[in-house]
């Protein structure tokens, strides 16, 4: 199934091809650890997620027509599902990623071994990202000369 990129599709898979929780917290913890340090100056509430437990901070930023994500959270395992939805909509345009149906959630498998407010905070960080996705495209268009 495709849920909106390619590497989207193949993060699922590799995480729904899996039975073990563990397996697929290794995963995600691996994720984390690759993630770039966010720098200091977008550690400001503008790019906070609203809605976790956890401290993150996601940052959108729309260069060329296509979006370029930057994240960090204080807790490795938020930091490591912030880093699946870095990864899965790197480079997409503002257009795909409001398109991503959020099914793809539950089809990682992940949502059964998270606590419930941990899968609420996946949820929260995807529909940030969407927002402010749409908000660039928003941006963008309104600054745009009309022809």
């Amino acid at each position: 199934m495709s849920y909106g990129s390619p590497t989207l599709d193949r993060l699922v898979d590799r995480l729904s091809g899996t039975q073990d929780p563990r397996r697929r917290y290794e995963f995600v913890l691996w994720l984390a650890k690759k993630l770039p340090p966010l720098p200091e100056v977008f550690r400001q509430d503008a790019f906070k997620v609203k809605g976790c437990v956890s401290q993150v901070y996601v940052v959108g930023q729309l260069a060329n027509g296509t979006l370029h994500w930057q994240g960090d959270s204080d807790a490795q395992i938020t930091k490591g599902l912030l880093a699946l939805l870095i990864e899965g909509m790197e480079g997409l345009t503002a257009e795909q990623v409001t398109a991503i149906d959020p099914s793809f959630l539950a089809a990682t498998g992940l949502q059964a071994s998270l606590t419930p407010s941990r899968a609420n905070g996946f949820l929260n960080i995807f529909r940030t990202m969407q927002a402010q996705a749409a908000r660039l495209e928003a941006t963008r268009l309104t600054a745009e000369p009309s022809s």
